[in-house]
């Protein structure tokens, strides 16, 4: 995958690496980082190969957040004094598409891990909520920004984090706008574990996208399903969906090889079907 201005793809066997590539910038988000997500998170949804996914960033960061001289630009609504009527469905409408660049990373049913070194802050804690799961080094810095720059954070952070940290972790970070270290993004559980180093951090999470690829995709793909759908929903509710998802899965391929695997002694080689 290729041709995209912000971002860069590679594929190492089943695993995707997708990169925010701005490293001039550290990463900061300018338009085509809002744009082109969707379009590379449906592809590898897609692909049948891709089991696991990587989202990291080149250079000295992960993202320094929104680039917002050059939002300015595209997003000239912010700024306009003469709030009429037609101006506000406009902003709107750009709010829910900066969203879709969040949630299409939710969305794909391949798990998707953040590997994040150096600042993540604003948009780019915006995007890593979005992942399954997140690693870190000790020594990146996490910010949920919005606050200190006027804005409230609009497009799923406030909506992630709080399931992720809690309620009371959310608000600290979200009115105090200050800075964390990786280590007590550890403590607050919005990092599964910290690494000292990057290549310690990007090793370690290669490692856990091959133990993920090595399962049965469609297993963990219906597990994705599920635990997003019992986000905010009752226990009865997020049952009676998981036992119509396992129904529909049930019988298949890999559940034969898995029987297959241990009758004969060895390691199951799943397809997906």
């Amino acid at each position: 995958m290729s041709g995209y201005e912000f971002y860069s793809v590679e594929k190492k066997g089943q695993i995707a690496w997708v990169y925010l590539n701005r490293p001039e910038k550290k990463n900061a988000m300018n338009p085509p980082a809002w744009i082109e997500p969707p379009k590379i998170f449906e592809e590898l949804d897609a692909d049948p190969e891709i089991r696991a996914i990587i989202l990291a960033g080149k250079g000295p960061a992960f993202s320094a957040g929104i680039d917002l001289m050059s939002m300015m630009n595209f997003i000239p609504e912010i700024l306009n004094p003469d709030q009429k009527g037609g101006v506000k469905p406009k902003l709107i409408k750009k709010i829910m598409m900066m969203q879709d660049t969040m949630t299409c990373i939710e969305k794909c049913r391949k798990p998707v891990i953040a590997a994040v070194h150096g600042f993540c802050i604003g948009a780019g804690l915006d995007m890593i909520t979005a992942c399954d799961i997140r690693l870190s080094t000790k020594e990146a810095v996490f910010s949920l920004r919005e606050a200190a720059v006027g804005f409230v954070a609009d497009v799923g952070v406030l909506q992630r984090i709080q399931n992720i940290c809690g309620q009371g972790i959310t608000r600290e970070l979200a009115y105090t706008a200050k800075n964390i270290s990786g280590a007590r993004a550890k403590e607050i559980l919005l990092v599964n574990e910290t690494f000292d180093t990057q290549e310690e951090l990007f090793a370690a999470a290669e490692k856990m996208a091959l133990d993920i690829a090595a399962n049965s995709p469609l297993a963990v793909e219906a597990t994705k399903d599920v635990l997003n759908f019992g986000i905010g929903k009752t226990v009865d509710d997020a049952l009676k969906y998981v036992a119509s998802m396992s129904a529909n899965i049930i019988p298949s391929k890999d559940l034969y090889e898995a029987a297959a695997a241990f009758a004969e002694k060895r390691k199951p080689v799943f397809t997906g079907e």
